[in-house]
């Protein structure tokens, strides 16, 4: 056995001297040259206000440019078929590891995309249906309500020696429904929405919004198509004629000399509206849309998306379709309960996936939950399974305000497993606003002093105590505990709630005041969306404010969603006396050259794109011959580059003064957006800066009733007493206000508190306290109650 001479310790490898990721000189967004060092397996906590920095150096710098840089490892070839990335604004960056994402972003709202198919569990259950399941219908794509059942026979030639055509069949049996195609839905259109029958279309029969009778695009083409008399009444229509003006497959007509493509009436309203997102329309399309098309559950396979064939081969008496309704906690008993040698592996997998959402909170989805129905938490905590049970080790996690929708008594669960994913060895990197998830922390990056243009420098980098006593906004507002209301409103009425059952709710039977601030809480999964969204009526006077993202192009801005460039550009074409539409950079205003983009793009195939500003207009974005023109000594580009708080002033006096403009202006500055400019892209701005971009818009919208979503969603603790004055000055102005919400601070500021529970999933949907939120504390019967009794010190 050999021994040891040398009793000095060898010095350290050169390969363990690579523990800090290093950056220096960032400058992605309103980042201002930001360096820092950030240490490898820890977990670091990036602090700071709604639009201070944060995403744009923990997601824009540091995990783009690691994800970049995996994306050269491929070849030529395969980096075609993947998404390009620019090199992010950064000088240097050092010591990266692989990077995986685990953002917020929500899962596609496809109609198709369900709990099951986006995690992997769905694919599993098919290969154990196809190979378990009596009576055996075929392999596992005759399970997958995604795969369309298709015959074809024919003459195929086989080039093989003697050339000679055969005869074949081919069957693929799928398992998606042929009613509804795999959506689980029917839609109809209520064609009496679409037209006047009484009217030919020469006298202008259609009533859907934008459609003018002398529309080259849409109207004259089906009236000059010669498929139709346009001189006709509707009514009177042939069947053939009907067939041409309803469902005719695209066709090239001429109209006038000009090759136009014409197209039957549902199809066209199908592609140009319902393939759209709602949200993203304006207020008239939407309501037009929601007045046209009715939704119902398929008569057919009753909602579950499968073909009869696939829901009648069974294991145990169970169904495929079974399976995925079943809450997934139950499914997890069921499968733990099959045993059978021949797909084991199998049965562990699918168990450990199983097991994983149980873990994390989500035992009580269940896998036929469609996809874009799950909150901004919900998805984040979905794409973390695949990563629970994961072997590998030195990479770095990124997460994107991991405690998003989860309650008090959640948040623990959720610190647990970061600091688990650290301990194997892992960098954890989190962007987050929560004191009890800041606690863990063994690294913290505060950014700020403040927002947009005012923020983007590091203010403190060190240890949770450091933080404590450095003085920063953050440092300030750690320790802040929300007192609990001496005085509560009195309510004006009541809003009664009977019998509601929609998802988990188990008829309940609830009466919210009204003129007042009301907070429904209760841990996730315990039934406050389906008790709100799904059981007060939104009928007229109810403004309701959802989590759902905003959809927006890069030229989209605050201005264009707000509809504050409306009259903005009524303001200059009057004192200018031309017209508002020279002021659009996406109409007759746009730069020739950039067509109003401010910048020219290269799409250099695999290679990220590249950008440059357009050389003709300096990326302003309009014709020279439109900034000739002013309003108050200032050209349309210097507004759009006004901050929310300096247009306020410009257009609230003097000559100016717009009072249209002014009050959008107003209501920006309310919910605290006063650093955005009118013109930055909709794009660029961080997840809470959104939501409250859609608060203001929908507060111009006459409503008695307000139902918000988790509005402190990436705020800051600072601006949760910005948001709680905010929700006073609503309700003082005679408004109810309803909301649902975790954050201790606004439950302690609530007039009522309604909380559900006690469990989630089947375990929940009841009302366990109902009150004020002195009376909760005091009671301390729920866990909501204790939460925020120890929150509020008592």
């Amino acid at each position: 056995m050999a021994t040891r001479t040398d009793t000095q310790s060898p010095a350290p490898h050169v390969a363990d001297s690579h523990d800090l990721i290093r950056v220096h000189g960032a400058r992605e967004n309103n980042l201002k040259d930001v360096s820092i060092e950030i240490p490898k397996r820890r977990l670091t906590v990036f602090t700071g206000v709604s639009g201070s920095g944060k995403s744009s150096l923990v997601f824009d710098t540091i995990a783009a440019e690691s994800q970049r840089m995996i994306n050269e490892t491929y070849s030529a070839f395969v980096q075609g078929f993947m998404p390009t990335l620019a090199r992010p604004e950064v000088d240097v960056l050092d010591g990266l590891t692989t990077a995986i994402i685990v953002d917020q972003q929500r899962m596609g709202a496809d109609p198709r995309s369900t709990v099951g198919t986006a995690t992997d569990a769905n694919a599993m259950l098919r290969i154990l249906f196809s190979r378990l399941g009596k009576p055996h219908i075929g392999p596992p794509g005759a399970y997958a309500f995604n795969v369309p059942s298709v015959r074809a026979s024919g003459a195929i030639t086989v080039e093989r020696g003697a050339k000679k055509a055969v005869k074949a069949t081919f069957n693929r049996t799928g398992g998606m429904c042929t009613r509804c195609e795999g959506r689980g839905t029917v839609s109809d259109i209520d064609l009496t929405q679409l037209y006047d029958d009484s009217k030919s279309l020469a006298e202008g029969a259609f009533t859907i919004p934008g459609w003018k009778s002398d529309s080259f695009w849409t109207v004259r083409v089906y009236a000059e198509s010669g498929f139709l008399d346009p001189d006709k009444p509707i009514r009177k229509f042939t069947k053939k004629e009907m067939q041409d003006f309803l469902y005719r497959e695209p066709t090239k007509v001429k109209v006038e000399g000009v090759n136009l493509t014409y197209e039957g009436l549902i199809p066209k309203i199908q592609k140009s509206f319902l393939s759209k997102d709602k949200e993203a329309m304006q207020p008239h399309i939407r309501a037009f849309v929601e007045r046209a098309v009715t939704f119902a559950t398929c008569p057919e396979c009753d909602g579950t998306r499968l073909s009869e064939g696939a829901r009648s081969s069974k294991i145990e008496r169970i169904s495929i379709a079974d399976a995925c309704a079943m809450q997934i906690s139950d499914l997890a008993e069921w499968v733990r309960g099959l045993k059978e040698q021949s797909v084991a592996p199998l049965l562990d997998a699918l168990q450990h996936t199983l097991d994983s959402f149980v873990e994390i909170g989500l035992g009580y989805l269940s896998l036929e939950r469609p996809a874009g129905t799950l909150s901004g938490g919900e998805a984040q905590r979905v794409k973390m399974i695949r990563h629970l049970g994961s072997s590998l080790t030195d990479v770095t996690y990124v997460f994107d305000e991991p405690t998003i929708g989860l309650h008090p008594h959640d948040i623990q669960r959720m610190n647990d497993l970061l600091l688990r994913l650290r301990d194997k060895g892992n960098t954890v990197l989190v962007v987050e606003h929560k004191p009890e998830a800041i606690a863990i922390a063994d690294h913290v990056v505060d950014l700020g002093p403040g927002a947009g243009t005012g923020g983007g420098t590091v203010c403190f980098e060190g240890t949770l105590e450091g933080l404590r006593a450095s003085g920063t906004v953050t440092g300030r507002h750690l320790d802040d505990r929300a007192a609990v209301k001496e005085t509560v409103r009195k309510p004006t009425g009541t809003l009664e709630i009977r019998g509601a059952t929609a998802n988990n709710l188990q008829n309940v039977d609830v009466d919210i005041p009204l003129g007042a601030l009301v907070v429904v809480t209760g841990v996730a999964g315990s039934g406050k969306s389906s008790l709100v969204h799904g059981s007060i009526p939104a009928g007229e006077g109810v403004v309701s404010i959802d989590q759902g993202a905003i959809r927006g192009s890069r030229r989209s801005n605050p201005a264009t969603y707000t509809g504050l460039l409306d009259p903005i550009r009524k303001a200059f074409a009057k004192a200018n006396g031309v017209k508002p539409a020279l002021f659009s950079a996406n109409s007759e205003g746009a730069c020739p050259t950039c067509n109003g983009a401010g910048v020219i793009y290269t799409d250099l195939a695999m290679m990220a794109g590249v950008s440059s500003p357009c050389e003709e207009c300096e990326g302003k974005r309009f014709q020279a011959s439109v900034l000739e023109y002013h309003l108050a000594g200032r050209d349309i580009s210097e507004v759009l580059a006004m901050s929310v708080t300096e247009a306020e002033e410009f257009f609230g006096a003097g000559e100016a003064h717009t009072p249209a403009a002014h009050k959008i202006l107003e209501r920006l500055a309310d919910v605290g957006l006063g650093y955005l400019t009118l013109g930055q892209p909709l794009t660029t701005l961080s997840g809470g800066e959104r939501q409250r971009l859609k608060l203001a818009t929908h507060m111009a919208e006459k409503g008695g009733v307000y139902v918000l979503d988790e509005p402190t969603t990436g705020l800051h603790l600072a601006d949760v007493e910005h948001l709680l004055g905010l929700l006073d000055r609503l309700v003082d102005s005679g408004k109810s206000v309803i909301v649902i919400e975790h954050h201790q601070a606004v439950m302690a500021h609530a007039d009522w508190i309604v909380d559900l529970g006690p469990g989630a999933g089947h375990d929940g949907g009841r009302i366990v306290f109902e009150g004020t939120p002195a009376d909760l504390v005091a009671a301390r019967s729920t866990l909501t109650g204790e939460h925020l009794a120890a929150y509020v010190g008592t």
